[in-house]
């Protein structure tokens, strides 16, 4: 990867591998073939980086990287047109080392404008606007969400009334509150987009619905009548995406711009609705499923920015007299660093579970079977919630673990951070949707318990309530599942009856759902735990690895799994499933595993198989020469480029004479 001299700790952690990291990387991207073509876009991808003399973002103000952003997104989509790339993965790969945790000033109108109008336009809306989409000719973004309302959909205030005399909606922001604010893209780039808005025909409210509204001019790009749109402002990072505000003064649209592939508006004003409402959000439910795999992507690059950095520094002593050891040699670091390197292999393992299930799922959708719609949206919402939290959580673990160069935007980890954060907010609040997925599961739970048919993935819930945890000195890993599976069984059996508790002392049904809120979130969160851990563990244990590979990636699954239990010890010692003694066995077999994947720390994450300007990081280099890049680093600070700044002879020389003035005038008295 680096042809400069490797670091020589960081080259003897490398060699101290049990496994061939190779064949992990072909794990990860499916095998050698798809591994060879990863690397050769990207191979190409970062040659053309350092042709076109990209600049790195930590040296740039936010207007300069929104201008770079734009000049990026350009410059790939027509390499990507020029190399006739096709593949949605081929695609990905490329631009992230364009592009690497970068906002793509783009991104919502390729994820979620031309994703909506494919499955909620008509035919004719189709054929109209997604070729005109896909060349650029109109680059639209989604604007749902706004100044006073986000994820609560039935509470956004922006209306399109149907005026059955011009065929037309008027699409008007009401109030202040109801301006659309956040979309990506609509600050400065967009020239339509997908407004979410209340339908409003003969006189009724017919709740929310999707209508293309264009807001700039197609040639001169200025806005259009009736609309003021712009910037936000400065945020605390996403400093390339141009996430905007909208305000809509009675703009008239045509009919057709409303999606009416389920839902209808007739000329005369009828209202058709469709078969089932949840298909007006199928786009939303698509971007959770994929976020999940980014969100375990971003991990994996922070964790192996801080291995790598963790290996080559040295700081303080273990044994008096015996010199400096490796950071990574700590067990506190180890303990920090392993399980979120667990972590990034869990969620990456449960992203292609969602991923897959979003196609399987949607194939039937569009067949017309919406049997599997509930399920899929209940698992696509806690996942993405709870990918992200781990995520966030992880990636500052990370930024501790690297001490003070951590905090430098040199080391890539705050880019990451303030970049990838924002998807516990985007796209559903995370309490909000892991509160959608309780819903979901309490259902399940009072059928369970009328002895009703339930889906797989919850098929648990039959058995998984009672009796005692079978776990012992060898911590299977089948029992370590019926674990999981009876913390979520038993949260969501609590939470269910506290809302059941509420309700027969008639209490309001919203209030007892709200007054038993905080207990459901816990109850999705131990549902969706349960899950990532026994897809990790069925997909490691079920593939046919190396056995040396096999055994190593059971000690990640093991040490996820573990840590887990012990984070969550309360609640899996409830009832007395697990024993005193039981949870020592655990607590001890994560130190054991924390010493066994010591040796082969780094080269788990050497398998993610980043390029170093896909890490962007300093501190995270494949040759571990972290002290003469920050070095470098230092040296191109903008400061640098004056001995003395300006500000000395403003303000510090003018500052300290007036002081010396002051001594000297009280001297003379």
């Amino acid at each position: 990867m680096a042809t400069a001299a490797v670091n020589p700790d960081l080259a003897r952690v490398r060699a101290q591998a049990t496994f061939d990291p190779l064949q992990l990387t072909y794990f990860l991207y499916d095998g050698p073939e798809k591994t060879k073509r990863k690397r050769f876009l990207q191979n190409m991808a970062t040659k053309e980086h350092k042709e076109q003399n990209f600049r790195r973002f930590a040296e740039l103000s936010r207007e300069e990287q929104y201008e770079e952003a734009l000049r990026k997104t350009t410059y790939t989509h027509r390499r990507i047109a020029e190399l006739g790339l096709k593949d949605q993965t081929d695609i990905f790969i490329f631009r992230e080392v364009i592009s690497p945790s970068e906002p793509n000033p783009f991104g919502l109108h390729e994820v979620m404008f031309v994703t909506t109008i494919e499955k909620q336009g008509t035919k004719e809306q189709r054929e109209k606007w997604l070729p005109l989409a896909k060349r650029f000719g109109v680059i639209g973004t989604y604007a749902q969400t706004e100044l006073g309302h986000g994820t609560f959909l039935r509470g956004l205030e922006t209306t399109a009334t149907y005026d059955p005399k011009t065929k037309e909606f008027v699409v008007n922001s009401p109030t202040v509150s109801a301006a659309k604010y956040w979309p990506g893209g609509l600050g400065k780039t967009a020239n339509c987009c997908v407004v979410m808005a209340k339908l409003i025909t003969n006189g009724q409210n017919y709740g929310m619905q999707s209508f293309l509204v264009q807001i700039r001019d197609f040639e001169t790009h200025q806005p259009l009548p009736g609309v003021s749109v712009g910037d936000i402002g400065q945020k605390f990072g996403y400093g390339a995406m141009d996430n905007g505000f909208l305000i809509l003064n009675n703009v008239r649209i045509p009919r057709e711009n409303m999606l009416m592939r389920y839902a209808q508006v007739l000329e005369d004003g009828t209202f058709v609705s469709p078969k089932n409402d949840r298909l007006v959000y199928g786009s939303m439910t698509l971007i959770r499923s994929q976020i999940v795999g980014g969100c375990a992507r971003s991990l994996a690059k922070a964790v192996t920015i801080a291995t790598r950095y963790s290996a080559v520094r040295r700081q303080s002593e273990i044994n008096t007299g015996q010199g400096e050891v490796q950071v990574l040699d700590f067990q506190t670091q180890q303990h920090r660093l392993f399980t979120q390197i667990a972590s990034s292999y869990a969620l990456t393992i449960a992203g292609r579970v969602s991923t897959t299930s979003y196609i399987k799922v949607n194939a039937q959708i569009e067949s017309g079977n919406l049997d599997d719609m509930p399920i899929l949206h209940a698992l696509s919402a806690a996942l993405k919630a709870f990918s992200s939290w781990e995520m966030m959580s992880g990636i500052e673990q990370c930024r501790l673990a690297c001490g003070g160069h951590g905090y430098s935007l040199a080391s890539g980890l705050p880019k990451i951070y303030v970049n990838e954060v924002p998807a516990c907010t985007y796209e559903g609040e995370n309490v909000v949707l892991c509160l959608q997925t309780a819903r979901f599961l309490v259902k399940c739970y009072n059928a369970a318990e009328k002895g009703q048919q339930l889906p797989s993935m919850v098929s648990f819930l039959r058995t998984a309530k009672g009796g005692k945890s079978r776990l012992t000195e060898k911590l299977e890993l089948d029992q370590i599942i019926a674990a999981y599976e009876h913390r979520a069984a038993r949260q969501l059996e609590e939470a269910n009856t506290r809302l059941q508790n509420y309700l027969n002392k008639g209490t309001k049904p919203a209030d007892a759902w709200n007054s038993s809120s905080q207990s459901l979130v816990e109850a999705a969160v131990a549902f969706t735990h349960a899950f990532v851990v026994k897809a990790f563990i069925e997909k490691v244990t079920t593939s046919r690895l190396e056995p040396s590979l096999s055994a190593v990636l059971i000690q990640l699954c093991q040490l996820y799994a573990l840590h887990g239990i012990s984070s969550n010890a309360g609640q899996f010692l409830r009832g007395g499933y697990l024993s005193d003694e039981q949870l020592t066995l655990v607590e001890n077999k994560t130190y054991e595993l924390l010493a066994a994947l010591r040796p082969n720390s780094v080269a788990l994450v050497d398998a993610f198989d980043f390029p170093d300007l896909v890490l962007d990081s300093d501190l995270g280099r494949y040759d571990g020469n972290v002290y003469e890049a920050l070095m470098e680093y230092a040296r191109r600070s903008k400061l640098n480029q004056t001995e003395v700044h300006e500000g000395f002879y403003k303000y510090q020389k003018p500052f300290v004479e007036s002081l010396k003035a002051q001594v000297a005038a009280q001297s003379r008295l």
